[in-house]
């Protein structure tokens, strides 16, 4: 009488113990003796010979008595001849069809990994990957500019440049501003504006996005500089790209997903409300040091008798005035659809459809208007002996040079050295290129139009655009959303709007910087103020809490944590409560025990877990399923458990273990090959296994209570 086991993980990795009447090693392989049995097993569980192994065999038992079956990963051994078995037709151990359309033997034995042929699969496997590395369909994919250039014709190339200049005409003014909120000079804000046009143009894959200086990027440079100034500043957006470019060559983009929406909401809230801060001085035209949320209003108590009445009057003005523009664009002109589908040419004709058009690029130009007529006024003052505002003062004028990011910096009379930057740069490494990419995903996916977005071509544009950008002075960059709406609005037809925005801050770094001197400081904090003021999202959490309640905690965290401490913090925290969420939720499965009775009329416990066993839940698991009392059996439904993981291995075998001392069946039910494969690894005393109602009712049969079933009548 020998044992033999089923070995195969296509049914659940299910062990079926048969008897067999005829010795294994006289089994002639005809229909009286194996083909018997095959036929018993394909009857009573739909599987063949070919899926049994025996207690002491090294091979399954197809090749040991015949072999040559197709099923077998190997061909039969040495001192057998293999039997030329036409297609469809049974090899001469089981007599089962093992045609290729025969589904149930679609599984290969895990004894034979180590055949030649496996084990070169991993060989085969890289080349192939090499191979469609290098494939043209990948090539368009990490080019996209070899996608669009071949259809491009002259009337995208109109649309690109109009959407490109009035894009040109919005960041100028921004990123002067925004230079300002990085604690760094204007031109570096200029630096930062057309370089990674340019790059995203070749390797970006969303036409609307506008890559260059944003509130976010500028905030975070400004937090983790400490004052060591623009050295460390060009450094940071090269190690950025670095790890931005890492991240989508490793497909990393994962990592943005343990980001939550209340999270993000709560940084990006934050972060407008300490940029919006940080420039209500200039509005005052007052000058202290500190740039963090409560250091400035501090500032603000103790130097408020300080302000200079017309700089107030000038920004609050400008506050004013770019917020009534802002909404220029949606005043309906007779019949038109509204300004910004005129822009785009569909609503409107003639005299109405020309008036929209100008109210619509009045509101999008709103940012150059408001800087230039200030810039002028402070000229005029000028030109009579008056100095009633705060001016910008010199910009350098003339492009940066194109050199490698500085790897080593003198400030004061210390030389540091590349590892002392990236050392006081710290978090900020990781932080900024994870913010950024995060921030560029989510305008991608505002502006894809219904289409998938390729998040890793996104991080690997995004990683390119800052190495490059820093090579010419530039701070971190990414895709700004402001400016992305503009680029839509203006009817952008291809990536290529970036030339034409870059082109022009290049004509105004060369030609038009002197000029730049007399914008008043007050303008350009007014210009941050009315953009950021639209990114605190404060009436999210209304909804969140009305949706579910809990919700709302990481959000809070994260915004009380970056107004009080620092914004890489504060979204760290954030991370880690909803991190610890997910952990209390996974520890805290629901474990169902009710009485069922199976097929046969076998009464038994049946005890279902609804989610995945990992250690945090190991010992709630076990002391849930001991509790039924040992008057019969215990099912384990496994259908909803999705993963396993050592510790609660562990707690089922000591499960087992106290089963076994009590005199109780335990039997696992709809157990996944992977979970078994766990569960097996720890050597448990008795592991049954079944998935299947009949199999299942065959186990009950044998399994004896010690106790005596009570009368549930």
């Amino acid at each position: 009488m020998t044992k033999y086991k089923m070995n195969n993980t296509a049914r659940s990795s299910s062990e079926v113990t048969l008897t067999s009447f005829v010795s294994a090693d006289s089994w002639p392989g005809g229909a009286g003796g194996a083909g018997g049995l095959a036929g018993a097993l394909q009857k009573a569980y739909g599987c063949g010979l070919n899926e049994l192994r025996g207690d002491n065999l090294a091979e399954c038992l197809c090749e040991r008595y015949g072999g040559g079956c197709k099923l077998c990963p190997r061909p039969p051994p040495p001192h057998l001849p293999a039997p030329a078995l036409a297609p469809g037709k049974g090899c001469r151990s089981c007599g089962a069809d093992c045609g290729p359309d025969r589904s149930i033997y679609s599984t290969t034995n895990d004894l034979y990994s180590s055949h030649p042929d496996k084990a070169g699969a991993w060989r085969r496997g890289a080349a192939r990957r090499l191979r469609s590395c290098c494939s043209r369909k990948t090539l368009l994919r990490r080019l996209p500019v070899l996608q669009w250039l071949p259809q491009y014709s002259f009337r995208k190339g109109l649309a690109d440049i109009i959407a490109g200049t009035t894009v040109g005409l919005t960041v100028i003014p921004q990123a002067i501003a925004y230079a300002g909120v990085a604690g760094l000079p204007p031109q570096y804000g200029l630096y930062s504006s057309f370089a990674a046009s340019f790059a995203y143009a070749a390797l970006g894959s969303v036409r609307a996005s506008a890559v260059g200086p944003t509130a976010i990027a500028a905030i975070l440079t400004r937090e983790n500089l400490h004052g060591m100034g623009p050295p460390f500043a060009v450094l940071l957006a090269f190690l950025s790209g670095c790890v931005e470019l890492a991240m989508g060559v490793l497909q990393l983009g994962f990592l943005i997903d343990f980001i939550s929406g209340p999270v993000s909401v709560g940084f990006t809230s934050a972060a407008a409300i300490i940029i919006a801060t940080s420039q209500v001085k200039n509005i005052l035209g007052l000058s202290f040091p500190g740039g963090k949320f409560l250091q400035v209003w501090a500032g603000l108590y103790e130097h408020i008798g300080e302000t200079r009445l017309w700089d107030a009057v000038l920004g609050v003005s400008c506050i004013v005035l770019l917020l009534l523009l802002r909404k220029v664009k949606d005043i309906r002109v007779g019949g038109a659809e509204g300004a910004e589908g005129s822009a785009s040419g569909e609503g409107g004709e003639g005299g109405r459809g020309a008036l929209a058009q100008a109210l619509w690029f009045l509101s999008t130009t709103r940012n150059i208007i408001v800087v230039l007529a200030c810039a002028a006024l402070a000229y005029y003052f000028d030109t009579k002996q008056l100095q009633p505002f705060v001016l910008t003062g010199e910009v350098k004028p003339g492009l940066p040079p194109l050199s490698l990011p500085p790897f080593s910096a003198t400030v004061g009379n210390h030389t540091y050295s590349f590892t002392e930057m990236a050392s006081t740069l710290g978090s900020a490494i990781v932080v900024v290129p994870l913010l950024s990419i995060l921030e560029n995903i989510a305008l991608a996916k505002v502006f894809a139009e219904g289409a998938a977005v390729d998040a890793t071509q996104e991080m690997v544009a995004l990683g390119v655009c800052n190495i490059v950008s820093s090579c010419v002075q530039s701070m971190p960059v990414s895709g700004a959303l402001s400016r992305g709406a503009v680029n839509h609005a203006s009817g952008v037809a291809s990536p290529a709007g970036g030339l034409y925005s870059g082109a022009l801050v290049l004509l105004a770094l060369q030609y038009f910087t002197p000029y730049f001197y007399y914008i008043p400081k007050a303008s350009l904090a007014a210009v941050i103020i009315a953009a950021v003021v639209f990114m605190m999202e404060l009436h999210v959490f209304k909804p969140i809490w009305q949706t579910k309640k809990v919700d709302i905690i990481p959000g809070v965290v994260t915004f009380g944590a970056c107004l009080l401490t620092r914004l890489e913090l504060g979204i760290a925290l954030g991370i880690a409560v909803n991190l610890l969420f997910l952990l209390y939720a996974s520890a805290r499965p629901s474990v169902k025990v009710t009485a069922a009775v199976s097929g046969g009329g076998q009464r038994y416990w049946l005890a279902s877990v609804d989610r995945a066993l990992a250690f945090p839940a190991a010992e709630r698991v076990r002391r849930a399923l001991a509790k039924p009392p040992p008057d019969r059996p215990l099912v384990i439904d496994a259908q909803h458990v999705q993963a396993a993981d050592f510790t609660a291995a562990e707690g089922i075998k000591a499960l087992i273990e106290d089963f076994h001392a009590r005199g109780q069946t335990l039997i696992f039910y709809n157990v996944k090959p992977s979970i078994a494969g766990v569960l097996r690894a720890v050597r448990p005393r008795q592991l049954l296994l079944c998935s299947g109602p009949h199999q299942l009712d065959l186990m009950l049969r044998d399994a004896t209570p010690k106790c005596p079933e009570p009368d549930l009548r």
